[in-house]
Formats: C-alpha cells, sequence, structure tokens
C-alpha cells in the first residue's frame, strides 16, 4: 500500500550561518500534479521561562531587525549541535541575564509554526540562583529587567513583550505548575 502524500524531491538552500530555504515538491495522490512548498530551515531554537529565589522573571530588550524596532522577550537562543537543549537553556540564560540556573525543567519540545519554519522549539522552566551584582549580559545589545508577573503581564497587554512563542512557552510554565498564571493580571 502506497503512503501519500510523497515527497519527490528536496534541495536545500544554505543563505547565511543561521538559515537555509528548503524546497520540498510533493504529491498528495496518485496521479496529481506535484506543488513545491518551502520551509525555512534553522537550529531548534529554546525560550527559557526563568525565576529568581524572589520571585522575578528575567527578561531581555533587544533591537529585532525583522520588526525593526526593540522587544522585551524571554531569555532564548539557538541550539548549538554539541550540546542538549537543556545544556543550552543554562548557557543562553547565563550569556544573556548573568543569571546561574539552580534547576532546570522541561516544558516540552513543540513546532514554532508548522507551515514556513522546519525546527523545533525547547522550552524550559528554570529556578535561578540568586542575583549577584552587577548582572551584565555577556552579549552586546541586550538590556536585562527583572520583573513580577504583573509587570510581565501589563508588558504583554501593551505590545512590548509580543513574541508569541515566548508568551506560549509562559503557558506551558503554568500548565505544568511552575506560574500561576492568575498573577499575570491577564
Amino acid at each position: 500500500m502506497t503512503e501519500w502524500p510523497k515527497i519527490l524531491s528536496h534541495r536545500t538552500t544554505r543563505v547565511s550561518p543561521w538559515m537555509e530555504i528548503i524546497e520540498r515538491e510533493v504529491a498528495f495522490s496518485a496521479g496529481s500534479e506535484p506543488a513545491l512548498y518551502h520551509a525555512v530551515g534553522q537550529a531548534d531554537y529554546l525560550a527559557i521561562v526563568a525565576r529568581t529565589p524572589e520571585g522575578l522573571i528575567p527578561i531581555v530588550r533587544q533591537y529585532r531587525p525583522a520588526l525593526e524596532r526593540f522587544t522585551w522577550e524571554l531569555p532564548a537562543g539557538l541550539l548549538d549541535t554539541d550540546e542538549s537543549p537543556e545544556q543550552a537553556s543554562v548557557r543562553e540564560l547565563k550569556e544573556e541575564t548573568g543569571l546561574a540556573a539552580r534547576s532546570v525543567h522541561a516544558l516540552g519540545s513543540y513546532a514554532p509554526c508548522t507551515s514556513r519554519l522546519s525546527n523545533w522549539m525547547h522550552s524550559f522552566f528554570v529556578e535561578t540562583e540568586e542575583p549577584q551584582q552587577p548582572r551584565e549580559p555577556s552579549e552586546p545589545g541586550i538590556e536585562v529587567r527583572l520583573v513580577s508577573p504583573t509587570e510581565l503581564g501589563s508588558l504583554i497587554r501593551s505590545g512590548d513583550f509580543v513574541l508569541q512563542l515566548h508568551i506560549g512557552a509562559l503557558l506551558l510554565a503554568g500548565l505544568h505548575g511552575y506560574l500561576a498564571l492568575g498573577e499575570f493580571g491577564l
């Protein structure tokens, strides 16, 4: 028995060290006209919902050329080929916020966009060590703030925290019982 749809051809074009375009020719049934589909390929991505012992959530502000503006986001990044998603979450949290992880809890791995992206997003809840002063990120151009859940809810409502993937990570942290979503005032 033949399984449909079938990938008839697959071509990858490297655009930069961080991105490639994947072209797939797909036939959906025997005798049907094949169609071309394109996706963006990149390394798996991770988002970190962290909480300090005081109950504050670290967020980072950086300029995003795709939106042509600054946005507030969770600490996040791309997975390096030589590390596990958990190791990457510890590394990215330290690089972007200066905070050390005390414990790391996986929230799950999900597709960030099933129609245009071919990678996976790994979400984590991280309990941090006590913040040390100064709390300078090692990456240039990043501003770090520690906010209460109520303050973060206000940033979401105002449109200053706009990354839907990170709002989803906050929901996952709530569904797993690490955050009380009512704290966000949403």
